[in-house]
């Protein structure tokens, strides 16, 4: 008589399927919506509190849903802005260049990673910024010589390396794969 016991390991969940699951449970539907809402609060770089007063003010917008208004904002802020334009490398280095005041929107510095573009504005670097040779060489135009596409609402002048919001951004133009609506639901409890 043979007594072997046989193991058989498992094989390993996909990605998606070990987010949909937690110590063996399934994500309850609170679960979905609040991993959505962290996903796109760390992609954007943002707080709690801050996230909150964005999706507070999409709420009482008049047009449009409120989840694409959300998105709508969350991409007319400035260090989104420089990101898209390809001045960074990362939101957080965007962020960063930002708060070091090394933009400039239409000639005036602005230190506020959140300040919120709007049409025609111009987005330019800093003369200190241009003057750092190795910055520029190694971040600036490395990216804008890859084959990154700007987003349509925004004009790229790589030449002289400004930027101009041509227009708002639309649900259309954000590729992140985001479900806002599960953001809408959560925070509509």
């Amino acid at each position: 008589m043979d007594n072997k016991v046989t193991t058989e390991k498992k094989a390993p969940e996909a990605p998606k399927q070990q987010q949909q699951r937690r110590g063996g449970r399934k994500l309850s539907e609170y679960g979905k919506q609040l991993h959505e809402k962290q996903k796109v609060k760390e992609m954007y770089g943002m707080r709690e509190r801050q996230f909150r007063n964005f999706f507070a003010k999409a709420l009482k917008m008049r047009a449009g849903a409120t989840g694409e208004n959300l998105l709508n904002m969350l991409e007319c802020r400035l260090d989104n802005a420089v990101y898209r334009l390809k001045f960074t490398s990362t939101r957080p280095q965007a962020r960063q260049v930002v708060v070091h005041g090394h933009i400039l929107v239409n000639g005036k510095k602005v230190y506020s990673p959140s300040y919120r573009i709007v049409v025609g504005d111009v987005i330019t670097l800093a003369d200190n910024v241009l003057s750092k040779t190795a910055f520029v060489e190694q971040v600036i135009d490395k990216r804008l010589k890859m084959g990154i596409k700007v987003p349509e609402w925004l004009e790229l002048d790589k030449a002289q390396r400004t930027g101009k919001v041509l227009r708002l951004p639309v649900r259309a133009d954000i590729q992140v794969p985001v479900e806002e609506h599960l953001i809408v639901e959560l925070y509509s409890k």
